[in-house]
């Protein structure tokens, strides 16, 4: 467990991400972990570089609508502060904590006390200097003999409320290493391409490593690593998640990528529709289709769609189509039909005109 929420065994995958608030600012923070939960966050991490920081975990941990996770480098007295503080669990990077080894049973017990789990994150770019002399880099072997080093340290002073990570800027060696820890141990791993990129380097780093790893069996917790606003790490994850099975599935746009065969403009018609229902949650697929080749089969397999062509669109709904409408007015009955769909699965529906796509609440 994190807090409230179950990690490990046959729990689902969960989503983490971490503020880019100085953690110190108090309001500040806690409207971004909001803003994160409202997006599907699961568990939050919060940074603690300095005491001030640490002196503002016991409200944030506790007004926290998600658990809160204590990212703690350097400092070993801020490992104790956020266990005082009841944050949810505390992360730990052994690489770059001055005599963190020293320190492990005065950390377990006081762990142990308050009933905290404690992340051990290994990271290639802070990997202890004994193991970069012995491997010559951050290899799967290295990041691994790390992690399991540290977990054995614990151990010793029966402390076993732990999760692992072994991150790596390379998803393929991030892949060998997560593969690698699990054949050596049964703990909890929390999956992570770090440092991945921009946005689009770095969905594309984290879905392949994912995919590749939770498709195994592998992993119980992920954290997307963009250089971008952390609720756009949280749709990517939710999307991985739900695009593997392992999250039920929200609204899904299945749109055809245009060709010469297209008859509509279909990247405007599949951008309006999806933006125009941005907000609606409920497990809807939409098929926005361009031409009479895959159309009407895609949309007939979908919830709700539209096969193009010739000026016109045939709505579909359950497979059945209920109307022909011209092309300038697919996007707005897709959205009416979708909105109608949606109430009868027993979600309220409110229209806020200045709001970018329906609010909706599940009955």
């Amino acid at each position: 467990m994190v807090g409230s929420v179950p990690v490990g065994g046959d729990a689902p995958v969960s989503v983490q991400s971490m503020t880019t608030t100085v953690t110190a600012d108090i309001n500040a923070t806690l409207q971004q972990i909001a803003e994160l939960t409202a997006s599907g966050c699961q568990i939050v991490r919060v940074a603690v570089p300095s005491q001030d920081d640490a002196d503002a975990l016991p409200i944030i941990a506790k007004k926290s609508q998600i658990p809160v996770i204590a990212d703690i480098h350097f400092q070993p007295k801020y490992v104790f502060a956020a266990i005082e503080a009841g944050c949810a669990a505390v992360r730990v990077n052994p690489g770059n904590i001055k005599k963190f080894d020293d320190k492990v049973g005065e950390i377990a017990r006081a762990a142990r006390d308050h009933g905290t789990p404690i992340r051990i994150g290994v990271n290639a770019g802070s990997l202890d200097p004994r193991l970069l002399q012995k491997y010559g880099k951050a290899t799967p072997e290295a990041l691994v003999e790390s992690a399991l080093w540290e977990c054995s340290l614990f151990e010793e002073h029966d402390f076993r409320d732990i999760k692992i990570s072994v991150k790596h800027n390379d998803p393929v060696v991030m892949v060998n290493a997560y593969r690698l820890l699990a054949q050596k141990c049964d703990y909890p791993l929390h999956l992570g391409v770090t440092e991945a990129g921009p946005a689009f380097q770095g969905t594309i780093k984290s879905a392949v490593a994912f995919g590749a790893l939770l498709s195994e069996g592998i992993g119980d917790t992920i954290r997307v690593s963009l250089s971008a606003p952390p609720v756009e790490e949280v749709k990517v994850g939710a999307q991985i998640l739900e695009s593997l099975g392992l999250r039920e599935r929200g609204l899904e746009i299945v749109s055809c990528p245009s060709c010469g065969r297209a008859q509509v403009d279909v990247y405007t018609l599949a951008e309006q529709v999806q933006a125009g229902l941005e907000g609606l949650t409920v497990p809807l697929r939409v098929a926005v289709m361009g031409c009479v080749v895959n159309g009407p089969g895609e949309a007939r397999e979908a919830d709700l769609g539209v096969a193009s062509g010739n000026g016109k669109g045939q709505i579909f709904v359950k497979g059945e189509v209920i109307k022909t409408v011209p092309e300038s007015q697919i996007v707005e009955t897709l959205i009416e039909e979708a909105l109608r769909i949606a109430e009868e699965m027993g979600v309220e529906i409110d229209l806020d005109d200045d709001a970018p796509g329906p609010q909706v609440t599940v009955g």
